[in-house]
Parts: C-alpha cells; sequence; structure tokens
C-alpha cells in the first residue's frame, strides 16, 4: 500500500537529524515511488522519495550514486543548473531506503509559453548540451544501462514490432516507422549521457533560466534525440531553431545531421510506449488515450506517407 504523507514525514525526520518536520503534502511525480514534501519550521521544503517496488528500490541506489557525481559537476560549473542533493537516508522495513534532499528551485517549465530568441528556449538548448557533454564513464560507473547506436536502433525496432502485434496502430504509421527504422543514415550518432525522463515537472526554471533539473532515475548513455524529443514535439514550431542553435552551439564535435530527423520520430514512438504501457498494465484509460494520440498523428500525418 501508498505510504502515507505522515509516514514520509516520520522517515525524513529519521534520514535527517534536526529535520524539524511542521506541515507535509503529497507530491505526485513519475515513477514508482510514495512521494512528500515536507516543510520545516523555517519554511524549508524538504522532499522524501521511498522506493514503492524492488525494481524501483535498484533505480533510486543508482540515482543516488549518479547525483553524487553530477552535483561535483555542477560545483566546477560545468553543469550550469542544480540537481538534487541527497542530505540523508532512512532504511525501510522491506528492504531498500528513503532518500531525503531539500526541494529544487524553480517553476516547471512552461514549454508552451516559450518565444523564439536568445531566453529561455536557448537555455533549454544549452542545458541539453551540457548534460550531453558529460563523459559517459559518468553514467557508467553507477551501473546504468549504456547502449551502441546499433542496439538502440534494434530496441526501437522491438518496441516497433511489439507494439504492431497490439493490431491498435494504423497500419499507414507503421509503414512510416518501418521506413524510418530501416533509414539506417538516420541512426548514425554518437550515443552520449541523457537524462532519458525528461518532462516539465523535472525542468525547474526562473525567469529565462533552467535553474533545476531533477528526475535522474532513467539516465543512460544512449540517443541524444531522447532527451530532445519531448521538447521539439511540444515547443511551438518557431523556437525550434532557436533551442537547436544554442544546443549545437555548446556541443563540441556533433555530427549528426539528422538529429532533429530522429528527434521527431522518437517524439511520435513515444505514442507507441504509451499504448504499450496501458497494455501491459492493463490500464484501458490509458489504452484509450494512446489510440486517440495515434489516430491523430496518423491523420495529420497521412499525406506524407508513401502509399
Amino acid at each position: 500500500m501508498p505510504r502515507s504523507p505522515l509516514a514520509l514525514a516520520a522517515l525524513s525526520t529519521a534520514a535527517v537529524p534536526g529535520l524539524d518536520a511542521r506541515s507535509v503534502h503529497a507530491e505526485d511525480l513519475p515513477g514508482d515511488y510514495d512521494v512528500a514534501v515536507v516543510t520545516t519550521g523555517d519554511g524549508t521544503e524538504w522532499m522524501v522519495r521511498a522506493p514503492s517496488t524492488t525494481l524501483a528500490g535498484a533505480a533510486l541506489e543508482a540515482e543516488v550514486e549518479l547525483l553524487e557525481t553530477l552535483h561535483l559537476y555542477v560545483e566546477a560549473g560545468v553543469l550550469p543548473f542544480a540537481v538534487p542533493r541527497v542530505a540523508g537516508s532512512a532504511l525501510l522495513p522491506e528492504g531498500g531506503r528513503a532518500v531525503v534532499h531539500r526541494r529544487l528551485t524553480g517553476g516547471p517549465l512552461d514549454v508552451s509559453a516559450l518565444r523564439p530568441g536568445p531566453g529561455l528556449a536557448a537555455d533549454l538548448g544549452r542545458t541539453l548540451a551540457a548534460v550531453h557533454e558529460l563523459p559517459v564513464a559518468v553514467v557508467e560507473a553507477c551501473g546504468l544501462p549504456s547502449y551502441t547506436a546499433a542496439e538502440y536502433r534494434e530496441r526501437r525496432l522491438v518496441e516497433l514490432d511489439e507494439a504492431a502485434a497490439t493490431r491498435r496502430v494504423p497500419a499507414s504509421l507503421l509503414r512510416r516507422w518501418e521506413t524510418a527504422l530501416e533509414d539506417v543514415s538516420l541512426w548514425r550518432f554518437q550515443p552520449v549521457v541523457v537524462h532519458g525522463d525528461l518532462a516539465p515537472d523535472q525542468v525547474l526554471v526562473t525567469g529565462q533560466r533552467v535553474t533545476s533539473v531533477a528526475g535522474w532515475s532513467e539516465a543512460r548513455v544512449a540517443d541524444p534525440a531522447d532527451d530532445l524529443a519531448w521538447l521539439l514535439a511540444a515547443a511551438p514550431p518557431d523556437c525550434v531553431d532557436a533551442i537547436m542553435e544554442a544546443y549545437r552551439l555548446r556541443r563540441t564535435e556533433l555530427t549528426d545531421p539528422r538529429l532533429v530527423d530522429r528527434a521527431l520520430l522518437v517524439g511520435e514512438l513515444a505514442l507507441a510506449r504509451w499504448l504499450l504501457h496501458g497494455v501491459r498494465r492493463r490500464l484501458p484509460d490509458v489504452v484509450a488515450d494512446a489510440e486517440s494520440m495515434l489516430a491523430d498523428l496518423d491523420e495529420a500525418t497521412r499525406e506524407d506517407t508513401p502509399a
């Protein structure tokens, strides 16, 4: 059963000696975690996360190790944003541990409010480029996944086969995706460190700057298009150039002419993964939502699909 906010608050006081918890409320974040925000007597907000599955517990351990290293890059000025810094942990009766860190500053990114030019859109490009410039050993040393370009293309092919087997993906979309996955030139990229699970709630901004990035449990060495896909799909079209120009200027020796094309494709394939999530978990609302979005995408792209 999910842990109550009060139980999480108790864990926070055990994890951080002297933490004076005065109020607590639940926080809804992606992943198999029970999460709460605890406010202390001086107004400081602390976030406590406890894994709700064994798999989430293992992912949290790897994430904590990664965050310790990322914080060194923050202090050195290599990463231009804050990351969570674990202040303490408390063992859980069933195994694993809950971790506590100060709540990061900034508000969730409103992608629809982005404007072209040198402001927040450009800073997002620089932010993602800074992550992708990290040494791959940062992730590999924590035991997090690392893929070659060929392996990652194969993963996409397997996902597509699974989605096709549900018989819920429009045939014209499947043909488009199969053609793209067979285009070897599209998949010639240098694997980099990626966040792997970026979303507005995890990219926190203040004014025209990205101030914090949270949610690193899905970090891996993989396709840089993964981190760009969600942003390019959701951002106003006239902001894409500002994002990508700043991104390219911040990257060193970037030779990936099909990066934007691949990112847009990855954004489309995310709908297939959402469908598979609903089918695997037997969530009819998720399946219906995915089918609706797939139908909309099929209609929007049909005229570009070969007969």
